[in-house]
Protein backbone atom coordinates (compact mmCIF):
# COMPACT_ATOMS: atom_id res chain seq x y z
CA UNK A 1 0.00 0.00 0.00
CA UNK A 2 1.78 2.81 -1.15
CA UNK A 3 0.04 5.50 0.51
CA UNK A 4 1.36 4.27 4.00
CA UNK A 5 4.88 5.19 2.62
CA UNK A 6 4.77 8.83 4.03
CA UNK A 7 3.09 8.04 7.26
CA UNK A 8 5.50 4.64 7.89
CA UNK A 9 9.19 7.07 7.17
CA UNK A 10 7.40 9.91 9.94
CA UNK A 11 6.86 6.95 12.24
CA UNK A 12 10.30 5.88 12.02
CA UNK A 13 11.51 9.14 12.31
CA UNK A 14 9.61 9.93 15.36
CA UNK A 15 10.36 6.50 16.96
CA UNK A 16 14.46 6.62 16.37
CA UNK A 17 15.47 9.92 16.03
CA UNK A 18 16.82 9.77 12.87
CA UNK A 19 15.91 12.79 10.16
CA UNK A 20 14.38 12.27 7.38
CA UNK A 21 16.95 14.56 4.67
CA UNK A 22 15.07 17.26 2.89
CA UNK A 23 16.22 15.77 -0.17
CA UNK A 24 15.46 12.26 0.84
CA UNK A 25 13.26 10.78 -2.29
CA UNK A 26 9.79 10.85 -1.77
CA UNK A 27 9.39 11.42 1.85
CA UNK A 28 11.72 14.17 2.34
CA UNK A 29 10.32 18.01 1.90
CA UNK A 30 11.62 19.12 -1.37
CA UNK A 31 10.42 15.31 -3.05
CA UNK A 32 7.81 17.52 -4.63
CA UNK A 33 9.07 21.40 -4.65
CA UNK A 34 10.19 22.86 -7.71
CA UNK A 35 12.33 25.88 -7.23
CA UNK A 36 13.90 26.40 -10.91
CA UNK A 37 11.79 28.42 -13.46
CA UNK A 38 11.86 25.88 -15.98
CA UNK A 39 10.61 23.09 -13.83
CA UNK A 40 7.76 24.93 -12.17
CA UNK A 41 6.99 25.75 -15.56
CA UNK A 42 7.16 22.46 -16.71
CA UNK A 43 5.01 21.29 -13.38
CA UNK A 44 2.30 23.96 -13.68
CA UNK A 45 1.16 22.50 -17.37
CA UNK A 46 1.66 19.44 -16.78
CA UNK A 47 2.43 17.89 -13.35
CA UNK A 48 3.72 14.34 -15.02
CA UNK A 49 6.66 16.58 -16.51
CA UNK A 50 8.64 16.06 -13.18
CA UNK A 51 6.43 13.83 -11.13
CA UNK A 52 6.31 10.05 -12.06
CA UNK A 53 3.62 9.96 -9.45
CA UNK A 54 1.87 12.32 -6.95
CA UNK A 55 2.05 13.50 -3.34
CA UNK A 56 -1.61 11.70 -2.60
CA UNK A 57 0.19 8.24 -3.88
CA UNK A 58 2.26 7.87 -0.95
CA UNK A 59 0.33 9.54 1.76
CA UNK A 60 1.68 13.09 1.84
CA UNK A 61 -1.94 14.91 2.78
CA UNK A 62 -2.26 17.96 0.99
CA UNK A 63 -4.54 19.44 4.17
CA UNK A 64 -3.03 19.37 7.20
CA UNK A 65 -5.60 18.82 10.00
CA UNK A 66 -4.65 21.10 13.17
CA UNK A 67 -5.09 20.49 16.17
CA UNK A 68 -5.76 22.54 19.10
CA UNK A 69 -6.35 22.86 23.45
CA UNK A 70 -9.72 22.68 22.80
CA UNK A 71 -9.99 19.59 20.61
CA UNK A 72 -11.49 16.33 22.67
CA UNK A 73 -10.34 13.05 22.96
CA UNK A 74 -12.22 12.04 19.94
CA UNK A 75 -10.67 14.59 17.61
CA UNK A 76 -7.13 13.01 18.85
CA UNK A 77 -7.97 9.03 18.54
CA UNK A 78 -9.34 9.74 14.95
CA UNK A 79 -6.61 11.57 13.93
CA UNK A 80 -3.78 9.56 15.11
CA UNK A 81 -6.00 6.83 13.76
CA UNK A 82 -5.17 8.47 10.08
CA UNK A 83 -1.74 8.72 11.25
CA UNK A 84 -1.71 4.82 11.90
CA UNK A 85 -1.86 4.92 15.44
CA UNK A 86 -4.40 2.33 17.45
CA UNK A 87 -4.23 2.70 20.63
CA UNK A 88 -6.41 0.83 23.52
CA UNK A 89 -8.43 3.19 26.07
CA UNK A 90 -5.13 3.37 28.88
CA UNK A 91 -2.42 4.16 26.07
CA UNK A 92 -5.23 7.24 24.42
CA UNK A 93 -5.54 8.76 27.87
CA UNK A 94 -1.62 8.83 28.44
CA UNK A 95 -1.45 10.43 25.12
CA UNK A 96 -4.12 12.63 25.30
CA UNK A 97 -2.52 14.18 28.68
CA UNK A 98 0.32 14.60 26.74
CA UNK A 99 -1.71 15.97 24.20
CA UNK A 100 -3.30 18.82 26.52
CA UNK A 101 0.18 19.61 28.42
CA UNK A 102 1.51 20.36 24.50
CA UNK A 103 -1.63 22.07 23.54
CA UNK A 104 -1.23 24.43 27.00
CA UNK A 105 2.34 24.99 25.35
CA UNK A 106 1.53 25.83 22.00
CA UNK A 107 -1.79 26.89 20.27
CA UNK A 108 -1.64 24.71 17.48
CA UNK A 109 -0.87 21.07 17.48
CA UNK A 110 0.43 19.90 13.70
CA UNK A 111 0.52 16.05 12.62
CA UNK A 112 4.51 16.18 13.00
CA UNK A 113 4.13 17.25 16.86
CA UNK A 114 1.45 14.45 17.46
CA UNK A 115 4.37 12.10 15.43
CA UNK A 116 7.01 13.42 17.67
CA UNK A 117 4.57 12.97 20.99
CA UNK A 118 3.87 9.81 20.18
CA UNK A 119 7.98 8.50 19.82
CA UNK A 120 8.25 10.21 23.09
CA UNK A 121 5.44 8.65 24.87
CA UNK A 122 6.83 5.15 23.44
CA UNK A 123 10.42 5.72 24.34
CA UNK A 124 9.08 6.57 28.05
CA UNK A 125 7.76 3.48 28.67
CA UNK A 126 11.68 2.31 28.84
CA UNK A 127 12.43 5.02 30.71
CA UNK A 128 12.99 4.40 34.84
CA UNK A 129 14.93 8.10 35.12
CA UNK A 130 11.63 10.43 35.31
CA UNK A 131 12.82 13.82 35.35
CA UNK A 132 10.44 15.87 38.07
CA UNK A 133 11.61 19.53 37.68
CA UNK A 134 14.49 21.92 36.39
CA UNK A 135 14.86 25.59 37.73
CA UNK A 136 17.65 27.39 35.52
CA UNK A 137 18.91 30.39 35.83
CA UNK A 138 21.46 32.33 33.33
CA UNK A 139 22.18 35.61 31.86
CA UNK A 140 24.71 37.72 30.22
CA UNK A 141 26.10 39.02 33.86
CA UNK A 142 25.54 35.83 35.80
CA UNK A 143 26.67 32.35 36.21
CA UNK A 144 24.57 29.88 34.70
CA UNK A 145 22.84 27.48 37.78
CA UNK A 146 20.49 24.23 37.33
CA UNK A 147 18.53 22.92 39.87
CA UNK A 148 17.41 19.11 39.28
CA UNK A 149 15.38 16.72 40.57
CA UNK A 150 15.17 13.02 39.20
CA UNK A 151 12.72 10.28 40.24
CA UNK A 152 14.03 6.63 39.71
CA UNK A 153 11.35 4.28 41.47
CA UNK A 154 10.33 5.19 45.03
CA UNK A 155 14.03 7.07 45.14
CA UNK A 156 14.34 10.84 44.37
CA UNK A 157 17.19 13.03 43.47
CA UNK A 158 18.09 16.22 43.45
CA UNK A 159 21.20 19.17 43.34
CA UNK A 160 22.45 22.25 41.70
CA UNK A 161 25.40 22.63 39.57
CA UNK A 162 26.58 26.16 37.81
CA UNK A 163 28.45 25.36 34.16
CA UNK A 164 29.28 27.09 31.04
CA UNK A 165 25.75 27.71 30.22
CA UNK A 166 22.12 26.60 31.33
CA UNK A 167 22.68 23.00 29.38
CA UNK A 168 26.16 22.84 30.86
CA UNK A 169 24.15 23.72 34.38
CA UNK A 170 22.05 21.31 33.78
CA UNK A 171 24.06 18.75 32.68
CA UNK A 172 26.55 19.29 35.62
CA UNK A 173 23.41 18.92 37.91
CA UNK A 174 22.51 15.55 37.04
CA UNK A 175 25.67 14.08 37.18
CA UNK A 176 26.13 15.41 41.06
CA UNK A 177 22.42 14.07 41.60
CA UNK A 178 23.17 10.91 40.44
CA UNK A 179 27.06 10.88 41.58
CA UNK A 180 28.26 10.04 38.25
CA UNK A 181 30.75 11.71 35.63
CA UNK A 182 28.64 11.64 32.44
CA UNK A 183 31.27 11.71 29.19
CA UNK A 184 29.22 13.35 26.80
CA UNK A 185 30.46 12.72 23.21
CA UNK A 186 28.01 14.92 20.83
CA UNK A 187 25.03 16.94 21.36
CA UNK A 188 22.49 17.92 18.91
CA UNK A 189 19.58 20.11 18.80
CA UNK A 190 17.11 20.69 15.81
CA UNK A 191 13.72 22.32 15.41
CA UNK A 192 10.75 19.15 14.47
CA UNK A 193 8.09 21.29 13.76
CA UNK A 194 7.53 24.93 12.18
CA UNK A 195 7.10 28.34 14.12
CA UNK A 196 8.54 30.03 17.43
CA UNK A 197 6.85 27.31 19.34
CA UNK A 198 8.49 24.71 18.07
CA UNK A 199 8.72 21.32 19.65
CA UNK A 200 13.13 21.12 19.53
CA UNK A 201 14.40 17.88 19.78
CA UNK A 202 17.67 16.96 21.18
CA UNK A 203 20.07 14.16 21.00
CA UNK A 204 22.62 13.28 23.14
CA UNK A 205 25.67 10.97 23.14
CA UNK A 206 27.61 9.60 25.72
CA UNK A 207 30.35 7.06 25.93
CA UNK A 208 31.68 4.02 28.26
CA UNK A 209 34.59 2.33 27.25
CA UNK A 210 33.71 0.90 23.41
CA UNK A 211 29.86 1.39 24.23
CA UNK A 212 28.06 4.66 23.35
CA UNK A 213 24.34 5.25 23.99
CA UNK A 214 22.03 8.20 22.09
CA UNK A 215 19.17 9.55 24.14
CA UNK A 216 16.67 11.64 23.32
CA UNK A 217 14.23 14.48 24.37
CA UNK A 218 11.72 16.78 22.99
CA UNK A 219 10.27 19.32 24.41
CA UNK A 220 8.99 23.25 23.26
CA UNK A 221 11.61 24.25 26.05
CA UNK A 222 15.30 23.01 24.31
CA UNK A 223 16.77 23.11 28.58
CA UNK A 224 14.06 21.01 29.14
CA UNK A 225 14.97 18.62 26.09
CA UNK A 226 18.50 18.43 27.01
CA UNK A 227 17.45 17.14 30.25
CA UNK A 228 15.57 14.55 29.57
CA UNK A 229 18.09 13.69 26.56
CA UNK A 230 20.51 13.23 28.77
CA UNK A 231 18.49 11.27 31.59
CA UNK A 232 17.43 8.87 28.36
CA UNK A 233 21.28 8.18 27.30
CA UNK A 234 22.26 7.40 30.78
CA UNK A 235 19.48 5.10 31.29
CA UNK A 236 20.19 3.79 28.02
CA UNK A 237 24.25 2.61 29.96
CA UNK A 238 22.51 1.57 32.92
CA UNK A 239 20.30 -0.86 31.26
CA UNK A 240 22.79 -2.36 29.41
CA UNK A 241 25.37 -2.66 32.11
CA UNK A 242 22.62 -4.39 34.14
CA UNK A 243 22.12 -7.06 30.74
CA UNK A 244 25.65 -7.20 30.59
CA UNK A 245 25.86 -8.28 34.47
CA UNK A 246 23.47 -10.49 34.10
CA UNK A 247 24.98 -12.32 31.46
CA UNK A 248 28.28 -12.51 33.11
CA UNK A 249 26.36 -13.98 36.03
CA UNK A 250 24.49 -16.91 33.85
CA UNK A 251 27.89 -18.08 32.21
CA UNK A 252 29.61 -18.52 35.54
CA UNK A 253 26.73 -19.97 36.78
CA UNK A 254 26.68 -22.53 33.76
CA UNK A 255 30.03 -23.02 34.40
Amino acid sequence: NTREIYNTSKMVSAFTGIVIQRNKAIVGENAFSHESGIHQDGVLKNRETYEIMTPESVGIPQNKIVLGRHSGKHGLKVRLQELGYRLDEEELQRVYKAFTDLADKKKEVFDDDLRILMGDEVNEDNKNYHLEYIQVSSGTNSVPTATIRIKDGETVYEDSAIGDGPVDAVFNAVDRALNIDGSIESFNVRSVTSGRQALGEVLVRIRNGEKSFTGRGVSTDVIEASAKAYLSALEQKRQYEKSKKLVKENVNQAV
